[in-house]
């Protein structure tokens, strides 16, 4: 089912699209945190990840019970947005070896996932308003309530520490190690290294 599909052609549809997308986005997330939390240095993004794991757990539950009050299928929807942030922020993480400057690459692609999860869930409690499932809505705030506040902690955490102990990092030092293997080059050539 496509964005622009003839497949929706309701409101309705379109919420149970969305909410399947959201449902799909929080099972992938579920699985990656516990890497993210494995990959943080910093015992509070660490100690970040693993709450907003069991928050996640928590989401997931609370869709769960949006899904039943509408009388569908918990169910998801494969979602290329979600699996596009999570696979560069892998990438991104293979290709970082300074510990501060991963957690800085970590907290960005936490809070890139965040904003998606605020804007899915802002739309769907708004449509669930809109639909007269009001209780469907105060359950998809709860989500966006929690979402909201990770990202907060996220960015307190990138200002207060990382981002600043991120920038005070130099390159692993290039020039020590090129000026280096220049001067081992130019010894064995018989060139006075400089």
């Amino acid at each position: 089912m496509g964005w622009f599909s003839p497949d929706i052609q309701t409101v309705e549809e379109l919420f149970l699209h969305n909410l399947q997308d959201i449902y799909y986005a929080e099972r992938q997330i579920e699985k990656a945190l516990p890497d993210m939390a494995a990959k943080a240095s910093d015992a509070e993004l660490k100690k970040g990840f693993n709450t907003h794991l069991k928050q996640t757990k928590g989401h997931i539950k609370r869709l769960d019970r949006a899904f039943k009050m509408i009388k569908s299928i918990p169910q998801g929807t494969k979602c290329p947005a979600i699996d596009g942030m999570i696979e560069e922020a892998n990438e991104i993480a293979g290709e970082v070896a300074d510990k501060m400057v991963l957690n800085a690459a970590l907290i960005a692609a936490a809070q890139a996932v965040e904003h998606y999860e605020i804007a899915r869930y802002g739309t769907l409690v708004s449509w669930a308003k809109l639909l007269g499932r009001p209780n469907v809505a105060k359950l998809l705030a709860m989500n966006l309530k929690e979402e909201k506040a990770t990202d907060k902690k996220l960015n307190g955490i990138a200002k207060r520490k990382i981002n600043r102990k991120a920038a005070a990092r130099k390159r692993s030092k290039p020039d020590e190690i090129e000026r280096a293997e220049n001067a081992f080059l130019a010894a064995t050539s018989g060139i006075p290294a400089i």
